[in-house]
């Protein structure tokens, strides 16, 4: 194998090493998230109900405080 080949060889599988374990990282941390558009279609509810943004993201209102507290059941 040439030089030119090895080291050619050597920047893709790094890259592929380092786009690989971003992936794995991305994953890893993210987490599902708690609220579902079915939860909403059960319940009647809009996802502003429990969120201060209407569609469903960022600080809960108080009615989503007292959902969270009474472990995720409608109060």
């Amino acid at each position: 194998m040439s030089i030119k080949t090895a080291t050619a060889f050597s920047i893709a599988t790094g890259t592929a090493l380092a786009v690989a374990t971003g992936c794995i990282l991305a994953f890893g941390i993210a987490t599902p998230a708690g609220a579902t558009a079915q939860f909403a279609k059960e319940t009647g509810k809009s996802c502003g109900a429990c969120h201060t943004n209407p569609q469903g993201a960022g600080p809960l209102t108080p009615f989503g405080e007292k959902f969270k507290a009474n472990g995720n059941k409608l109060p």
